[in-house]
């Protein structure tokens, strides 16, 4: 029996889940302890945000180039981004943003707010404003000393709320030179795009409620159940990856995944699309735990080939001066799957010249087969 709304078995068909998810919790759980000492755990994880970011529209249809995505990233577009690319983009920091914040924070109802885009986030930023002490404290009033023109009046209150708009305003200028995502502006969704009908709220409460749910199961179990019920529920319209990044994030909540964020989508390619689409409820299951599984090997895989390359690559730093770049140079380029001379000069500071050199003492691979806008890599 199948549930018509999350599209899930009910009951959960225990005989023919244990063993893939036995796979799925073996294999991640390596990945994670690999990773937790790794000396490249850094590079790992902002690399494979390109790779799992570029696999998010390669399963909703779309192929994004993966060094198009790394040049677009570094503002070094070679031509004119296209539409699958910014969309690409926007996964990409999706994927940064669950990463860099709490365990829980994706599944809240803040972060689920802000990753749709209904807010600003500023509510996740004044992290260090919430740890700064209070000079003063509520039950401190009556004995601050009362000094003229300082006292809690209607003017303090607004000079008060002038400066706080000030803060937010800073805030929001300090992330849009990052480059992070602004919410789009408020205004009526044009019904040759949007569904207007489709009730967004209603849909993801459902789907809270379907993960609320899976509170006892086990940690993979259950983040195959949430995309599984995203997918059959389809609580927003247009939201490419957001699923299986919820899913991830879930993995990262419930400790199964505490030195990284999945690449689930990484993962999904490697599944045939007639069993992550079959009509039957268990055997879609069983493909989102393969795919977790396929995921977390691939990440050992890739983990081990960038290992052995940082290794290769520091050999050939023998004898360099304690003051050289290249040092620099080798943590840039495994952590991105390329690297220009724009990306080098702009990371370590250095002239584009310099850059140059940098990449022939290193003898690294050019990629691109151009005389112009070169780009290498290590793999």
């Amino acid at each position: 029996m199948t549930s018509s709304r999350t599209g899930l078995p009910d009951p959960l068909p225990w005989a023919l889940l244990a063993r893939p998810m036995a796979r799925a919790e073996d294999a991640l759980a390596r990945l994670d302890e690999r990773l937790r000492t790794s000396p490249i755990r850094d590079g790992w994880i902002a690399r494979t945000h390109f790779g799992d970011a570029a696999a998010a529209l390669w399963l909703d249809g779309e192929l994004v180039a993966l060094e198009d995505l790394v040049l677009h990233d570094a503002r070094l577009d070679v031509r004119a981004p296209t539409h699958e690319l910014t969309r690409a983009h926007a996964v990409l920091r999706e994927r940064r943003r669950i990463a860099g914040a709490e365990p829980g924070w994706a599944l809240s109802g803040a972060g689920l707010a802000i990753l749709r885009g209904r807010t600003t986030g500023d509510e996740g930023l004044p992290r260090e404003a919430e740890r700064e002490p209070n000079l003063v404290s509520e039950g401190d009033d009556d004995d601050a000393p009362d000094v003229e023109g300082f006292g809690a009046d209607a003017g303090d209150q607004a000079l008060a709320d002038a400066f706080a708009a000030v803060d937010a305003a800073i805030a929001r200028s300090n992330r849009a030179l990052a480059g992070e995502a602004r919410p789009p502006p408020r205004r009526d969704r044009d019904p040759l795009v949007y569904d207007l009908d489709w009730n967004e709220e209603a849909r993801l409460a459902e789907w809270r409620d379907a993960v609320a749910r899976t509170r006892d199961l086990p940690p993979t179990l259950a983040a195959a159940t949430a995309h599984t019920a995203w997918s059959a529920i389809e609580p927003l319209q247009r939201a490419p990856g957001l699923g299986r990044l919820l899913a991830a994030a879930l993995l990262r909540e419930r400790g199964k995944a505490r030195a990284h964020l999945p690449c689930l989508a990484e993962g999904a390619k490697a599944v045939p699309r007639e069993r992550r689409r079959h009509r039957d409820a268990s055997v879609r299951l069983v493909a989102e735990l393969d795919a977790i599984t396929a995921a977390a090997e691939e990440g050992m895989k890739q983990h081990d080939r960038w290992l052995s390359a940082r290794t290769l690559l520091l050999r050939k730093l023998a004898g360099r001066r304690s003051t050289s770049r290249l040092p620099e140079l080798v943590d840039l380029v495994i952590s991105r799957p390329l690297v220009s001379a724009g990306m080098i000069a702009e990371a370590l500071a250095v002239t584009p010249r310099a850059a140059l050199d940098l990449v022939k003492d290193l003898d690294l691979r050019e990629t691109t087969g151009r005389g112009r806008f070169r780009a290498w890599s290590v793999l």
